[in-house]
């Protein structure tokens, strides 16, 4: 059995071979990475022991060592291969067996870069690089030369994982589905900016998933939305309770079509924000405080309470903003019925929003996109990586007990633990 006090001096190790590795670069005068540099060095003894450790699996016997008995296939030489690796390009001796046979696992034929290289072009191309940015990244850390067709086959590896994740199964029941949307530029004969839809669930169990991603023209409406939810539909989804958006042309009528006892709730951040577009920027902090007031209401009459003396204060300077909210008020008001333990989840697409904002973290660098499928290879790659020690769209929702319990109460068995 392993204790602490083992693992310590392991640690220590650890610690003191890479205090020891970095005072013999700084006293040799060379660098840790780069063809020429330590690390490479060590790689290139590590591959190499790896190889003969396969040649020897292979063959049964050792170098230098005799077989046991006439196997009628040995050593035949080695050949040179220069392989790409996270600390820069390695020069390796492949070894070769008589018979021609002998295929090497942790360097295959044919292989030009080594496990891990291919992740770090991925991890790179979420992060919003470009690949001629990803190229002089590589250039300048790693002095390792690469084409921008070689970053593109490599990112081009997800497009099959991607369109699986597109088609996967999905839970039957999600209490909350929110769905929001961000821009793109995409050239289609010209470019043109373009909307792509995320829809995020949370099920049950308070996980929150990515559920889809499609890229729409601009002119949605019922129509669009039902090919969209329909989808959701066919994958699995038989139920949503509360479905959150953007008041989208088409949506709400889409989505009871669909899913016929779902609540349509608007986001209300959405509300707020797109009511400040009216106002001049001295009014924002009065009118974000005074529009509080109406949607931290406890009920729906004290809202319209608020909401008519919000009018007698605003109405004459703002009545767009009051246009807006008056036409929003029936995918506005069902907010209110809920308790304080829902309200907090639906009151906002804000989950979605963190998701959008590294989105357009990793769109914005590229002008534009040739292709949807590039651009939705981009996002996907978003998801896929989730950022460390941060907060991600995917993962527990926090609170979601004191949540389930009044969404059990209020949507009594549409809500199910299978």
């Amino acid at each position: 059995m392993t204790n602490h006090d083992e693992d310590e001096p392991r640690g220590g190790l650890d610690v003191q071979l890479a205090a020891e590795l970095i005072e013999k670069a700084k006293a040799q005068g060379v660098s840790l990475v780069g063809p020429d540099g330590l690390l490479a060095g060590i790689t290139k003894t590590v591959l190499q022991a790896a190889l003969e450790a396969e040649m020897s699996e292979h063959l049964g016997y050792d170098k230098g060592e005799r077989p046991a008995e006439p196997i009628g296939n040995h050593r035949n030489g080695s050949s040179s291969k220069t392989v790409s690796t996270e600390v820069g390009p390695v020069q390796i001796q492949v070894p070769r067996d008589r018979s021609g046979e002998f295929e090497p696992q942790i360097v295959p034929k044919h292989a030009r870069r080594i496990a891990g290289f291919d992740e770090s072009i991925i991890s790179l191309y979420a992060k919003g690089l470009t690949t001629g940015e990803i190229r002089a990244h590589l250039a300048e850390i790693y002095q390792v030369e690469v084409s921008r067709d070689l970053i593109s086959r490599v990112t081009d590896k997800v497009v099959a994982e991607m369109e699986a994740w597109r088609a996967r199964p999905l839970d039957g029941v999600y209490p909350v589905v929110l769905i929001d949307a961000l821009y793109v530029k995409i050239r289609e004969g010209q470019v043109a900016n373009r909307p792509i839809y995320a829809a995020l669930g949370i099920n049950c169990h308070g996980e929150r998933d990515v559920l889809g991603l499609w890229v729409g023209t601009g002119g949605e409406g019922a129509k669009h939305w039902m090919t969209v939810l329909a989808e959701l539909r066919n994958r699995g989804v038989r139920d949503v309770c509360i479905a959150c958006c953007d008041g989208l042309k088409g949506l709400p009528e889409a989505i009871e079509e669909i899913w016929p006892q779902a609540t349509v709730q608007q986001c209300v951040v959405h509300l707020v924000r797109s009511s400040l577009r009216y106002a001049s920027k001295t009014h924002w902090s009065r009118l974000t405080r005074d529009l509080r007031q109406i949607y931290t209401a406890p009920t729906e009459s004290a809202a319209q309470q608020r909401f008519a003396e919000f009018e007698a204060e605003w109405g004459d300077r703002y009545p767009a903003i009051v246009r807006l909210w008056r036409d929003a008020w029936p995918t506005f008001t069902p907010f209110l019925a809920f308790p304080a333990e829902i309200r907090k989840i639906v009151y906002t697409t804000n989950a979605i929003e963190s998701l959008n904002a590294r989105f357009r973290q990793a769109t914005r660098r590229r002008g534009h996109f040739p292709t949807e499928q590039a651009a939705l290879k981009v996002l996907y790659l978003v998801i896929r990586q989730p950022l460390k020690n941060r907060p991600n769209v995917t993962g527990k929702t926090p609170g979601w007990k004191a949540a389930l319990n009044a969404l059990a109460l209020h949507y009594g068995d549409r809500i199910t633990l299978n």
